[in-house]
């Protein structure tokens, strides 16, 4: 991965520039760190190559990152962040459980004089130095566009799209939600909105079981990840359903291997690494005493059949890395 120290100028997505604390001569310098990560989970896939992707970065430029789990309780994280407030850490990076409920941590880490980024789900209220993150509302557009002019190039009309939601309440889920709804409004397609899956294949795989039953004239299957649409995949082939599409969002890598048959048709690309990646040089920027931007948009791209080989899919996640940071 890139390692990258300054902004550019005119970074694409940022829409205001939060100044931050300027910390001790040590941190000035940004020389080996000491970087807090409370992560929401590491029950997805995406999530642990996020941390991958920022222990890697961490290391390659001499910082020490500590990492906590919170395994989605609420409680846990904001005592986690406690702790990282405890330790004297340069900077806290957060994704957390819940957009409302880690407002004390944020409160408590000002207080502290800490510079907080909060990656891939941004937080309601309090005070962050900046997100990092991706557009999901353009990945949910992007990925119900392709749907819909697939629908179209086979000719069928009034189709039944089912839709595996990821987590109730969560600011991600909500943007796959819109981005989606937006593309197929006026299209004359009927989204039929299924349970919260949580992001998890396992909960896929059986609410596609009852989802099926009660609609078995579905022609579409949309999931909020690549995770849960393989799981809705799993079933459909099971009950012999080779009728039914199939898209979600991320760019699993093995999800861009089941487009050979045209039946998973899209997916946006997340690549999980390099966000975490990007997310280490935020915080080393932060924790310096620098402008950071209030949103850093790692970026994204449409997979569809015919573009799987523009994209390096060797690992659990498609590669995708546009230059968002200088050199």
């Amino acid at each position: 991965m890139n390692t990258r120290r300054t902004f550019l100028a005119g970074l694409a997505g940022a829409v205001s520039v939060l100044a931050v604390m300027a910390l001790s001569p040590a941190a000035a310098h940004a020389e080996g760190l000491k970087i807090g990560f409370s992560q929401v989970t590491l029950q997805s896939p995406f999530y642990v190559q996020l941390k991958n992707g920022a222990e890697a970065a961490a290391k390659a430029s001499g910082d020490t990152l500590v990492f906590l789990d919170a395994n989605g309780d609420v409680s846990k994280q904001n005592n986690d962040i406690q702790d990282l407030i405890t330790q004297g850490v340069s900077a806290i990076i957060i994704n957390p459980v819940n957009p409302e409920a880690v407002a004390p941590s944020l409160e408590a880490a000002a207080a502290a004089g800490i510079p907080v980024i909060t990656v891939d789900r941004p937080v309601t209220g309090g005070k962050v130095a900046a997100h990092v993150g991706r557009d999901n509302k353009a990945m949910g557009k992007l990925v119900g566009e392709a749907v819909v002019a697939k629908l179209k190039a086979d000719g069928v009309t009034g189709a039944k799209v089912i839709e595996i939601q990821g987590d109730a309440g969560g600011a991600v889920m909500m943007d796959r939600r819109d981005g989606f709804h937006a593309a197929l409004e006026g299209s004359g397609h009927t989204i039929v909105e299924g349970p919260y899956a949580e992001y998890i294949r396992a909960n896929a795989v059986t609410a596609m079981q009852d989802l099926l039953q009660a609609n078995a004239d579905l022609k579409v299957v949309y999931a909020h990840n690549d995770d849960m649409a393989l799981g809705a995949l799993q079933v459909l082939k099971e009950n012999g359903r080779d009728d039914v599409l199939i898209a979600g969002v991320d760019g699993l890598s093995e999800a861009l291997e089941a487009m050979a048959d045209g039946k998973y048709i899209a997916t946006a690309l997340n690549d999980p690494q390099y966000l975490g990646d990007v997310t280490i040089q935020v915080a080393r920027e932060a924790a310096a005493g620098k402008t950071v931007p209030a949103f850093v948009d790692a970026g994204t791209a449409l997979v569809t059949p015919d573009k799987v080989g523009e994209y390096p899919h060797k690992e659990l996640f498609a590669e995708y890395r546009p230059q968002v940071l200088d050199k």
